[in-house]
């Protein structure tokens, strides 16, 4: 996965989904697969979910830029219906939502959200709550919290079938627990989540991407020029 530099992009066009300037940023379909049912933290989740039931999305299309200073990842994804009622309740509902994630440190683990002392970085957007963007880490199963909810900032609209969705973020940043750290000419892992609202999905119920570099898929960030 490429993140095209775009000289003088800045955040706010960014974070329009329909911007002239995402046209000429390379584009990747990226296969999403269901999360495995033995990962699901309740004996009652994992009875409603059992393997194969899980990851209603298979397919997500993304582009990635970034300004030096910025970087924004483009989703779209198919989707009939627009679920954005939950009110930013965990409990009332089941949002459509999407998140990028990186791991903080070498082979901090994908399938289990992160480890002990090997913590991983989630940028998260859902539907019910325009316009705000959740900082996360997480490290370990049952363990992800919400850093704050100022730095990811994200856009999306739901047309035509489809969610086009922006979550960006500051490539360096400092919060209270460690996060990734981007840089122009680097190289990073990362993964994304989509979450179906209609079909019931939340937490660790989901669709992810299983990359080939220990489950991560690799971006590779343009130098600045």
């Amino acid at each position: 996965m490429r993140a095209l530099f775009l000289r003088d992009a800045r955040l706010q066009a960014l974070l329009d989904p329909e911007a002239e300037l995402w046209r000429p940023v390379p584009v990747e379909v990226i296969a999403l697969g269901g999360t495995p049912s033995a990962l699901q933290p309740t004996s009652a989740v994992r009875a409603a979910f059992p393997d194969g039931t899980i990851g209603a999305i298979k397919s997500v299309t993304v582009a990635v830029a970034h300004n030096g200073s910025d970087i924004a990842f483009r989703l779209q994804w198919q989707d009939a219906s627009a679920d954005t009622g939950a009110a930013g309740q965990d409990d009332t509902g089941f949002p459509d939502a999407a998140a990028i994630l990186f791991p903080t440190v070498p082979k901090a683990p994908l399938m289990s959200m992160g480890a002990p002392g090997m913590p991983v970085n989630a940028w998260y957007w859902r539907a019910d709550e325009a316009g705000q963007g959740r900082h996360v880490s997480g490290e370990g199963l049952g363990t992800t919290e919400t850093l704050d909810r100022e730095l990811v900032k994200v856009q999306g609209e739901h047309r035509n079938g489809e969610w086009r969705v922006v979550i960006a973020r500051a490539m360096r940043a400092t919060a209270s627990r460690p996060v990734a750290q981007l840089g122009a000419g680097g190289r990073i892992g990362v993964s994304l989540a989509i979450w179906e609202g209609s079909q019931g999905e939340r937490a660790g119920i989901k669709a992810f991407a299983l990359g080939p570099h220990e489950g991560w898929h690799e971006l590779v960030l343009d130098g600045i020029t």
